[in-house]
């Protein structure tokens, strides 16, 4: 049968045929369905897919699975395992129970997955063969359907660059440009190459901004909303409008394009394209590219929102707070019991220094410190949980081993004192000290706060002690001071004696640690 009424190729549709005379379906000569009322559904984009009555099926299969599908044409599809001798196949076939009016023809009615047949007889029936396998071309096709299942901006590059070559663009570079909210670095540039296929991340820090090749640059050209760049390479064109241009000329480039993709919050980035066709890029590559921009454009500001919600919780919470918020911790209340040690590291003196050094010289003091601290904390396996004042609070959690949690944290106190003692002989107008208290226990490690404002933290009693001995090193003059179930057979330890901390309720046995 040739199906007479073919489907309008703009837009998307669906059409369903009767075919005539049996149609069977057989898997490795194991016959799987005959029918004398099997239908064929077109639908754009699809191959063209066979549903059998479910009377009609004979082979055997499973209950229905777990997996549910859902399109707006045809409704919630149900799935089932195909059963075959001496093995099954998953969710081999599938059902529109409840099917759309578009799909009423096929409702209750069964499809089979390609990997679970190997044989089709249509009989006389002929199967129309579509050429409307997209809505607006391949491109747009994958951005709308495949393109958001990609995890990475680099794949998504690649991926890119990959359909447009497809489609008739000539590139042999592509690279965007997108900016960041990250402490450290401006953005991310992603740069692929035809020469290669692959796609190279660069990071630049905020220093960008003032180096010279990025000043005169196309990059800084359309980020300032100046507007696009083109410019062709070959012949006699100039090429002194921005350095790169000859760079990439002396390469085999004949074409340059840099245009804006903007994001939502207003920020200007930069896709730039490359060409070494003879004739570089047409107007119909162009316009076909700006056309899709503003999708493409949403793409990466979606990979980036995430880096930049990563980042920006790295940078305020810690890594691993961070990592459990963006795992979906983020009720109030949400968190762990665990044991672990506790590290408060609180600035000697601080006010004083203020005094001393006015509020600008002590603000880079501060930060030094805290750089330091943080910086020991994290290479001995601990975790930053907060500044507080001009103090710092770090957990190392035990995990399956407290010994080594003791053991890091009480690394880490040594280390840091030390490097403050050395950074105070080489800065000789001013002594940065710190007084350091440690304790280990259980704690609850997690969000408390209000309905409104959320902290990650940890409460109980070890980080109550682990403050209050710290204070009680500084007042002693001891830099480290742990209560003794942080110590270990053969640590050197000068014992302190029961003392009573405020807000203790019972004397914690305590001990200043000696500092090589």
């Amino acid at each position: 049968m040739n199906v007479h009424v073919k489907p309008e190729k703009d837009g998307y549709s669906i059409l369903i045929e009767q075919l005539n005379g049996t149609v069977s379906l057989h898997h490795d000569g194991v016959l799987l369905a005959q029918s004398d009322q099997a239908k064929v559904m077109y639908e754009t984009r699809l191959t063209p897919t066979v549903y059998f009555p479910p009377e009609d099926v004979v082979a055997d299969l499973s209950k229905r699975t777990e997996l549910q599908t859902f399109c707006p044409f045809k409704g919630t599809a149900i799935y089932r395992d195909l059963i075959l001798p001496g093995t099954s196949i998953k969710n081999a076939t599938w059902a529109y129970n409840e099917a759309q009016d578009e799909a009423s023809a096929i409702r209750g009615h069964i499809g089979f997955m390609p990997n679970a047949f190997t044989d089709v007889d249509f009989g006389d029936n002929e199967i129309l063969t579509r050429d409307d396998g997209n809505i607006s071309g391949p491109v747009i096709d994958w951005l709308l359907r495949e393109a958001a299942y990609l995890p990475t901006p680099e794949e998504f590059t690649a991926a890119l660059a990959a359909k447009l070559r497809d489609q008739g663009v000539y590139l042999s570079r592509m690279a965007v440009m997108v900016w960041s909210l990250h402490p450290m670095i401006a953005g991310k540039n992603f740069v692929w190459s035809k020469e290669s296929g692959e796609v190279t991340t660069f990071a630049p820090s905020y220093e960008i901004h003032d180096h010279p090749a990025y000043q005169n640059s196309p990059l800084r050209h359309v980020s300032n909303g100046l507007g696009g760049v083109r410019h062709r390479l070959s012949g006699s064109h100039p090429t002194d409008a921005f350095p790169i241009l000859e760079d990439l000329k002396k390469e085999g480039a004949t074409d340059y394009v840099a245009m804006p993709l903007r994001f939502s919050d207003g920020r200007i980035n930069v896709l730039t394209l490359t060409s070494d066709h003879p004739t570089g890029f047409s107007t119909e590559n162009l316009g076909f590219i700006f056309e899709c921009s503003a999708v493409i454009g949403r793409y990466y500001e979606v990979f980036m929102q995430r880096e930049n919600a990563q980042a920006l919780l790295e940078t305020y919470v810690g890594k691993r707070s961070g990592a459990r918020v963006l795992g979906g911790e983020i009720h109030r209340g949400d968190g762990d019991d665990i044991d672990a040690a506790i590290m408060f590291c609180d600035l000697r003196g601080s006010t004083l220094l203020e005094e001393e050094l006015g509020r600008a010289e002590y603000i880079k003091v501060l930060n030094q410190f805290f750089e330091t601290t943080s910086t020991i904390v994290h290479e001995n396996g601990g975790e930053v949980l907060k500044f507080i004042g001009d103090a710092v609070l770090a957990v190392f959690p035990a995990d399956s081993d407290p010994k080594a949690a003791r053991a890091q944290a009480l690394n880490s106190a040594r280390t840091i004192v030390a490097r403050l003692d050395e950074l105070a002989q080489e800065e000789a107008d001013h002594r940065c000290e710190c007084a350091i208290g440690i304790a280990y226990g259980g704690v609850t490690y997690g969000n408390v706060g209000s309905q409104e404002r959320l902290d990650f933290t940890v409460i109980g009693q070890a980080a109550n002690i682990a403050a209050r001995l710290g204070d009680y090193g500084k007042a002693l003059g001891h830099p480290i001071v742990v209560s003794q179930d942080i110590l270990d057979e053969g640590t050197h330890a000068l014992p302190l004696g029961a003392v009573a901390l405020h807000n203790v309720s019972k004397p914690v046995e305590s001990f200043a640690i000696s500092v090589p």
